[in-house]
């Protein structure tokens, strides 16, 4: 008697900054669509891989992340569609590719560049987004009698700035057992470290981009509990310290609001975050004295 397979839902989540990619694009190096073309080629063998296997697709970039796959006029396809298109490609492959890259296009036709602009994405916005919509195909999974395994894989180029809401959202994957893989296509980044650490997933600093789909097959498209039984690339010590909400810089001793547990690398009389106004005592040095007419200190 055959056990039946358990389906699983995979969320690729892209950075498409405008910004980011264009100083790498004067630069020489890899283009945007170069690492889309590796992320659809990707998401192709993880589907064809299984009928059983759940997929979507998501871009987040400076103001704004959304879904790229499933869309309205797509979210009626079943995963098993078997029809070939007129190119020989399996009906569901081909209209993943071509919605993906007509929405893709779409919504990078509507950013305005300004002056303004940084090289950050709404990151934690895009994580959340993807958490929301594992646990909607868990439970309408649920009511057929099945069980679903949710992960996500994020292709970072820029640094998260919001320090709360990613590790807000790494906590929640935590505890909905989502594994979140991070594939850096920049610098390193410690944030996203305690992240893929946090859920129990993999982080990998790909080194060069123009072999990124080699790394996406050979990293990334196993399942977790399988994991164990390959030769993956040894884990990067990850630094747990906590990042100041002021500078954004790693601290190993920092000021904790008492209320909205904000973290400070110096000490304000009030939180930044929250507003609490915080009444400390004296030290006891300067508890005995008193204040003169006119205006020194001195002993009582």
């Amino acid at each position: 008697m055959s056990v039946a397979e358990d389906s699983s839902m995979l969320v690729i989540i892209l950075d498409v900054n405008p910004v980011w990619w264009g100083q790498r694009r004067l630069r020489g190096e890899a283009s945007l669509s170069h690492c889309l073309d590796s992320a659809l080629v990707f998401a192709n063998c993880y589907l064809a891989s299984s009928r059983r296997r759940h997929l979507a697709f998501l871009a987040c970039g400076q103001r704004d992340s959304r879904f790229l796959y499933p869309t309205r006029s797509t979210s009626g396809l079943e995963q098993d569609a078997v029809q070939e298109s007129r190119d020989g490609r399996l009906e569901l492959l081909s209209t993943l590719d071509d919605t993906v890259v007509r929405e893709a296009v779409a919504m990078l036709a509507r950013v305005e560049v300004t002056a303004d602009m940084t090289t950050g994405s709404l990151t934690a916005g895009a994580l959340a987004k993807a958490l929301c919509y594992i646990n909607r195909m868990r439970k309408q999974d649920q009511v057929h009698g099945g069980e679903m395994k949710g992960r996500i894989v994020l292709l970072a180029a820029c640094e998260e700035a919001q320090y709360m809401n990613l590790m807000n959202v790494a906590f929640t994957a935590e505890k909905q057992d989502v594994c979140v893989d991070v594939c850096a296509l920049g610098s390193e980044s410690s944030l996203l470290q305690q992240v893929s650490g946090l859920t129990g997933g993999l982080y990998l600093r790909v080194p060069e981009q123009e072999s990124l789909l080699q790394y996406l097959q050979w990293v990334f498209l196993s399942e977790p509990d399988v994991r164990r039984r390959l030769l993956l690339p040894r884990p990067s010590r990850s630094d747990a310290r906590p990042a100041c909400f002021c500078h954004r810089q790693l601290l190993d001793i920092a000021y904790v609001c008492s209320v909205c547990l904000s973290i400070f690398c110096t000490f304000s009389p009030i939180c930044s975050t929250c507003e609490t106004a915080f009444h400390l005592a004296l030290p006891p040095s300067l508890r005995g004295r008193k204040r003169k007419k006119g205006g020194s200190l001195k002993t009582a």
